[in-house]
């Protein structure tokens, strides 16, 4: 560096973008260059939260992927992807004469259950299951095994068993789907299948399908038995898209 009476004098660059001859060596300009020391960590990401203003989202969890977000900062978030469809919206346990799941999610197209494990405290009868506490809005035809009798109900639960569920028997497992559950201007069809030994120790198929007459949303299920406590069984309720 050529230098007059001892003392250095820096050379010149030429910019192009801001038109002006920089020095070289002799500290900081700005060309609104984003700063490096933005970011702290591995997979941090830089995102816009205004109009030429930028700031730092952190990395995410393992697994969790990047999601438009309008209420956070950046307009961006780290969330758990959504796998086949279908989100685990509780785990419940039964127990009493009544178990209720209550403010069900309404974001979901249907609702699909499984209930197994279901034993009874004091007697052996059939277990069910009323939309919104509200037995009368539903109507179902059940088939037990390859029989051609039906048990036909114009106004009745949505019921998981076609026949009494023995009580000590926890070997049972119901699935089924409530479909356009969150509609408050159309009626609702449901279909369910499930295996249970009964009070004669027989064990039983049987599956079930209707509809459920209200254009109210559902937002809870209540399961019970037709006599007696429940004392075991789990509930898996999941939301699908």
């Amino acid at each position: 560096m050529a230098t007059i009476s001892n003392t250095p004098r820096p050379g010149y660059a030429w910019d192009s973008t801001d038109n002006v001859w920089y020095p070289i060596g002799t500290g900081t300009h700005s060309h609104s260059e984003i700063a490096k020391t933005i970011v702290d960590a591995k997979g941090d990401i830089i995102a816009a939260t205004a109009a030429d203003t930028v700031d730092r989202l952190a990395v995410g969890a393992n697994d969790t992927v990047l999601t438009a977000d309008s209420t956070a900062a950046t307009g961006l978030k780290w969330a758990t992807p959504v796998t086949g469809g279908m989100t685990l919206l509780s785990t419940t346990t039964l127990s009493g004469a009544t178990t209720t799941i209550s403010s069900i999610n309404q974001t979901y197209n249907s609702l699909f259950f499984i209930v197994s494990g279901v034993t009874n405290a004091t007697a052996s009868n059939r277990f069910r299951l009323a939309p919104n506490a509200n037995a009368t809005i539903t109507s179902a035809i059940s088939v037990a095994d390859a029989s051609t009798s039906l048990d036909a109900r114009n106004s009745d639960y949505l019921f998981l068993s076609i026949a009494n569920v023995l009580r000590t028997n926890s070997s049972n497992s119901w699935s089924g789907y409530i479909h356009d559950y969150a509609s408050t201007t159309r009626y609702k069809t449901h279909s369910m299948q499930g295996i249970f030994t009964n009070d004669v120790s027989a064990v039983v198929r049987n599956f079930s399908f209707g509809g459920i007459a209200t254009t109210s949303a559902i937002t809870s299920l209540e399961f019970s038995s037709a006599g007696g406590n429940l004392s075991t069984g789990t509930v898996l309720l999941y939301g699908v898209k």
